[in-house]
């Protein structure tokens, strides 16, 4: 655990009853600012809470950010399992709630995953965001580069389509 300012963050290997409600309504809440996570608003209580009943497994690793006890931002790492892959990892689903945004907290959580990678013998992170979403400026600040744009890739709740811009990152 690391306490922040007023913030303590620490890494989940198992969800107990009150951190789905929590995460749940964390999912909920980000969708319904318009966050591009693989899911659309209004995003129904009951779907948020079905994903994060299946989301833990031997290959993910995720911390949360609490503030006087509520979770108020997340992060994955999901580690590749395939013989040819074992050197990478999935950065997934940084999420932090707009009440707190723009504190630290993303890039806190993300640096948490990073030094995770290394410790998994990890050298290479990958991730995409919607193109034009704020998250774009911290991966870039953190040192991900750019791989490329795909056009067309994600729904927007107005049915728009928007590309997403995909990411990497080479620990050394």
């Amino acid at each position: 655990m690391i306490l922040g300012t007023s913030f303590l963050y620490r890494e989940v290997a198992q969800l107990g009853a009150d951190e789905l409600d929590q995460l749940s309504q964390l999912l909920v809440d980000v969708v319904g600012e318009g966050a591009s996570i693989g899911f659309l608003p209004p995003l129904p209580y009951a779907e948020a809470r079905a994903y994060w009943t299946k989301v833990l497994e031997k290959n993910v690793k995720m911390w949360v950010v609490e503030r006087d006890g509520v979770i108020v931002g997340t992060i994955q790492l999901h580690l590749a399992t395939k013989p040819n892959s074992l050197h990478r990892a999935e950065i997934a689903k940084l999420m932090v709630h707009p009440s707190v945004g723009r504190q630290g907290l993303g890039r806190a959580l993300l640096l948490m995953a990073e030094a995770r990678a290394r410790v998994e013998d990890r050298s290479l992170l990958i991730l995409d965001t919607r193109e034009g979403d704020h998250s774009n400026r911290l991966y870039q600040s953190m040192g991900y580069q750019e791989a490329g744009r795909i056009p067309q890739y994600v729904t927007s709740a107005d049915g728009s389509l928007h590309a997403t811009v995909v990411y990497y990152k080479i620990l050394h």
